[in-house]
C-alpha cells in the first residue's frame, strides 16, 4: 500500500477508537480527522469538503425545517398519541414504534421517516416519563430493516440494481424479490431489539428527572369552550402523569375539586391548577385547548403564536414591588402578562393577580420575544431569560403542516422530484404558510449532525481515493479461498464494514466489482453476491456514522459511540448469518 493508504487507515482507526473510548463530541473528532488528512496531503481541501455539498447532507438539513413546521403546529403530539398511545411497558412501546416505521420504510425514503419520528418520540417520552434512549436506536434500526424489504426501500438497493443492469447480464429484479431475505431479516432484527434492548440499550435519564430542588410554579389553566378536551377524563386528556408537574385541583364555577380523580371529566371553563417546574409549564401551554387563565392574556396585542415564555427576576428598584400584580398594572407597563410566580425556589399560591411582588421573586411571563431585548438591561429586573421552545403551537395550521409533509413524501416516492427537491419545496411551504417561522426553522437545524455527515463522507473519500479500501477488500475476500459460501460471507462482512466507516452507497459501489470478479473466478452465479451487497450495505447498525438515520438519533437519544457497538455488532453478525444462509437457497450458486 502507498503512504496515503496507510495514513488513511491510521486516521480512520484512530477516529473509531477515539469515538469508542472517549466522550469527545463526534463532530469535533471527525473534523479533527478530516483536518489531519488534509494537512498530510491525503485529501485536497476540495475533496475533504466535498461532503458538505452532498445531496444527502442537504436533504437532512432541509428536513429539519420541515420538522420545525410539524413541531410548531403541535401536530407532533397528535401523531405520537395515535401511534404510541399509552403502552404498559418499554417493550410494548418499542413494538408499537418499530412495526409501523418498518412498514413505512419499505416504501418510503428512510431519512424523512426518521426525521418526522424523532420529535414525535421525544415528545412522547417527555410526556410519559419514558427513557428516550430506549426508543431512538430502535427507531433508526426499524427504518433500516424496513428499507431492506423492497427494491425501492433504500437508495443502496437501487444503486446496486443499477449496477446489475449496467454491468451484468443477470436481468431484472422484481420490486419484492429482495423480500425473500429482507423480510426474515426485518422480523429477526425487530425481535432481537425487543429482546436485547433491556440489557444492551442504556437508560439515560432525561433532564426533568435529574433536576434536584427545581423551581416550582403554580399555574392556572383554563379549558376553552372549543377545547377538544371537553368531555374527556383527566386520564384520557393526558393530564394525569405529567413530567415534573401535577394537577392540584379543579375550580368549576363556585366549587373546588381537590385531589382530582383520573376519571373526572373536564368541562368548558374549568380552571385547572397545576404545580410544576418551568419545563412542565411550557408543555402545558402547548396543550391544545388549554390557555393560561389570566384574563390579561387576552388583552395583549400580539397573537399568541408570536409570544413566548420568559423568566424575569424582580429587582428591589422595580416599581411593582410591594403591590399586587393587578394593582401594578404589569400588562400595561411592560406589555407582558405574569402567569406564575416563584419565591426562593418555591411556588407562590393563590390567584396570580393577587400576589404581592417582592424583590427576588421569579416571574414567569408571556410576552413578545422583543421583551427580552427591551428589559435585559432594565433596572426593574435582575435577570431576564427567554425559555427555549415555549411559543404556543399554531394548532389551527396543524392540518396544513401534515398536508405539506404528505405531499413531500408522495412527490419523492413517485420520483417526480428528488428527495432533496421535494424537501426544499416542503420547507418553503412550511414557512410561507406560517406553520413555522424563519428564526424557528434556523434554530431547529442540528448543525452538529450535518457536520458529522459531511466529515464522515470525507473520511470515506480518503479510504477510496488512497486505494486503502480496495486493498483491504481484496485481501479479505482472498482469505475465503475457493469456497463459495465463505466468499459470500466475506463479501457481506467487508460490505458491512465499509458501510460503517465509509457510508452505505460508497461501500456498495466499492465492493460490487470485487464481488463480480470473485463470482466469475469461482464459476458460480453472481445473484447471491448481489443480494449480500444490498443487505450488507443497508444493514448498518454498529456505528452512528455509517447510516444517516443512526446519526439523526445519536444526539436526541443521548447516546455514546460505544452504545451502537454494544447492540449493533451482534445484530450485524446475526443478519450476516441469516442473509448468507438464505441467499444461495433462493438464488442458487
Amino acid at each position: 500500500m502507498t503512504w496515503d493508504a496507510w495514513m488513511a487507515l491510521i486516521v480512520v482507526a484512530g477516529t473509531v477508537g477515539t469515538l469508542t473510548f472517549t466522550r469527545i463530541g463526534s463532530d469535533l473528532v471527525l473534523v479533527a480527522a478530516l483536518t489531519a488528512l488534509m494537512v498530510t496531503g491525503v485529501l485536497s481541501p476540495a475533496a475533504a469538503l466535498a461532503g458538505l455539498s452532498n445531496p444527502g447532507l442537504a436533504t437532512v438539513g432541509v428536513l429539519y425545517v420541515v420538522v420545525a413546521g410539524i413541531r410548531d403546529t403541535g401536530a407532533i403530539h397528535a401523531v405520537g398519541l395515535s401511534l404510541l398511545g399509552r403502552p404498559r411497558s418499554t417493550a410494548e412501546a418499542q413494538l408499537r414504534l418499530m412495526l409501523p416505521v418498518t412498514a413505512m420504510s419499505a416504501f418510503l425514503n428512510n431519512t424523512p421517516v426518521v426525521a418526522m419520528m424523532v420529535p414525535v418520540v421525544q415528545d412522547w417520552c417527555k410526556r410519559n416519563q419514558a427513557s428516550v434512549s430506549k426508543l431512538m436506536i430502535p427507531l433508526s434500526y426499524a427504518a433500516i430493516l424496513g428499507g431492506t424489504c423492497t427494491l425501492i426501500g433504500t437508495s443502496t438497493n437501487l444503486i446496486v440494481y443499477g449496477l446489475v443492469l449496467k454491468d451484468t447480464q443477470l436481468g431484472a429484479m422484481s420490486l419484492f424479490e429482495i423480500a425473500w431475505v429482507g423480510l426474515p431479516c426485518a422480523v429477526i432484527g425487530v425481535s432481537y431489539v425487543l429482546f436485547s434492548s433491556r440489557w444492551l440499550l442504556p437508560e439515560r435519564r432525561g433532564p426533568l428527572q435529574e433536576l434536584q430542588n427545581p423551581r416550582e410554579y403554580s399555574i392556572e389553566m383554563l379549558v376553552s369552550r372549543s377545547s377538544p378536551l371537553v368531555g374527556k377524563t383527566i386520564e384520557e386528556a393526558g393530564l394525569r402523569h405529567l413530567p415534573g408537574a401535577y394537577l392540584a385541583e379543579v375550580e368549576r364555577g363556585d366549587s373546588v375539586i381537590p385531589a382530582v380523580a383520573p376519571t373526572e371529566r373536564l368541562r368548558a371553563d374549568d380552571r385547572l391548577m397545576f404545580v410544576g417546574i418551568v419545563e412542565s409549564v411550557v408543555d402545558l401551554v402547548k396543550v391544545k385547548g388549554l390557555i393560561p387563565a389570566s384574563d390579561q392574556i387576552f388583552k395583549l396585542d400580539a397573537p399568541r403564536a408570536e409570544r413566548c415564555l420568559i423568566e424575569a427576576v424582580i429587582s428591589d428598584t422595580c416599581p411593582a414591588v410591594g403591590q399586587t400584580i393587578r394593582d401594578a398594572r404589569f400588562r400595561s407597563r411592560y406589555e407582558a402578562v405574569v402567569i406564575a410566580v416563584a419565591r426562593n425556589g418555591e411556588r407562590v399560591g393563590g390567584k396570580v393577580g393577587d400576589i404581592v411582588l417582592r424583590p427576588g421573586d421569579t416571574t414567569l411571563i408571556e410576552a413578545r420575544p422583543s421583551f427580552v431585548e427591551q428589559q435585559r438591561n432594565s433596572r426593574d429586573f435582575l435577570l431576564v431569560s427567554p425559555i427555549e421552545g415555549s411559543a404556543p403551537p399554531r394548532h389551527e395550521r396543524a392540518w396544513i403542516a401534515i398536508a405539506i409533509l404528505a405531499g413531500m413524501v408522495a412527490i419523492a416516492t413517485s420520483e417526480v422530484l428528488s428527495m432533496l427537491e421535494a424537501a426544499m419545496i416542503a420547507a418553503g411551504f412550511m414557512i410561507l404558510t406560517r406553520c413555522t417561522t424563519g428564526p424557528s426553522a434556523r434554530a431547529n437545524v442540528d448543525w452538529s449532525v450535518l457536520t458529522v455527515i459531511g466529515a464522515s463522507i470525507g473520511l470515506g473519500q480518503a479510504l477510496q481515493s488512497s486505494g486503502a479500501a480496495q486493498v483491504v477488500a481484496e485481501y479479505w475476500v482472498n482469505l475465503a479461498g475457493d469456497s463459495p459460501w465463505l466468499s459470500l460471507l466475506a463479501i457481506y462482512v467487508i460490505t458491512s464494514f465499509f458501510t460503517e466507516v465509509v457510508t452505505n452507497n460508497a461501500a456498495a459501489v466499492l465492493v460490487f466489482p470485487i464481488a463480480q470478479a470473485t463470482a466469475e473466478s469461482l464459476g458460480v452465479s453472481f445473484w447471491p453476491f448481489v443480494v449480500c451487497i444490498m443487505m450488507g450495505a443497508s444493514a448498518s447498525f454498529a456505528t452512528p456514522i455509517g447510516y444517516q438515520t443512526n446519526l439523526m438519533v445519536y444526539g436526541p437519544g443521548g447516546y455514546h459511540f460505544r452504545d451502537y457497538l454494544r447492540i449493533g455488532v451482534p445484530l450485524n453478525l446475526l443478519l450476516a448469518v441469516v442473509t448468507v444462509g438464505i441467499a444461495p437457497l433462493v438464488w442458487p450458486f
